[in-house]
């Protein structure tokens, strides 16, 4: 394997890690060309370990989410979780996209129970004090009956992310969960994000375009260079949390990845 999981210092850890990518390679063939999305992708993911992915549009950030998921095979390379291989979707691994995807045919407590349905092994009793318990963990609770066109971006968001924790996943896949947001309730989701992470714990894959947003949130942030994806840099984030996302030691740590990615774009352009 390409690398050994980090000591994370206080941050939970294990000797074998929670996630491998292991010499990931993808390609898109179309009638026009064919496109490399992925190449030679490697890394690991301790348990408990939140990671970022950063880069410029077309690096392949949400391709290779796509593929740890299971939800997109690759060309070459192999992921495993927890020792097994990946080969197709399965409730420990649960995907939260940029848009909430939620139903608008169920009201708020619909939502997250249409997510315990992958947990077979739960009562109907269990399943309903599970998603009133993560409703009010996302602080929904007075909210569990609004439909979804009640609700704000911000309140959608935290339905989708209260169904994804839901059926106790080992793994939060997040696809760009608060790109359509306003600032203010970003910075609130932010906060959240981190109190949720310090009771659960969660290994969480992050993909995002806001470098601030990959330092607040991650243990380490790895930046993908375009064209194709590969790994151009792995930063360490040992700021103490919770994080401020407008706090200066936080702007610093981004303006050196913002660096980063300026370079990886150039360096691709003039290749």
């Amino acid at each position: 394997m390409s690398e050994q999981a980090p000591d994370r210092g206080t941050d939970p850890a294990v000797d074998e890690p929670k996630l491998v990518v292991d010499g990931v390679s993808k390609w898109f063939r179309t009638p026009r060309a064919d496109v490399h999305a992925l190449d030679n992708i490697s890394l690991q993911v301790a348990e408990g370990e939140v990671v970022c992915l950063v880069g410029a549009s077309g690096c392949g950030k949400t391709t290779l989410l796509d593929i740890i998921a299971g939800l997109t095979r690759p060309d070459a390379g192999r992921v495993f979780a927890d020792g097994q291989l990946v080969e197709a979707p399965g409730r420990q691994r649960q995907v939260m996209f940029q848009e909430s995807a939620l139903f608008p045919w169920l009201n708020a407590y619909g939502n997250v129970m249409f997510g315990l349905k992958l947990r077979p092994d739960l009562s109907n009793r269990e399943r309903h004090k599970i998603a009133h318990d993560f409703l009010e963990l996302v602080g929904l609770k007075k909210f569990a009956r609004a439909h979804v066109h009640e609700l704000s971006g911000g309140m959608k968001q935290r339905v989708a992310l209260a169904r994804a924790l839901a059926p106790d996943p080992q793994v939060l896949l997040m696809d760009e969960p608060f790109a359509a947001l306003d600032a203010m309730t970003r910075d609130q989701l932010y906060e959240d994000i981190q109190e949720i992470w310090r009771e659960r714990r969660k290994t969480i894959v992050f993909v995002t375009h806001n470098v601030r947003e990959a330092v607040c949130l991650g243990n380490r942030v790895f930046l993908l260079s375009p064209s194709p994806g590969r790994i151009a840099q792995v930063f360490d984030i040992p700021l103490a949390r919770p994080r401020d996302i407008n706090s200066v030691e936080l702007a610093s740590y981004a303006a050196r990845i913002a660096a980063a990615l300026k370079g990886s774009v150039r360096a691709a352009v003039s290749e």
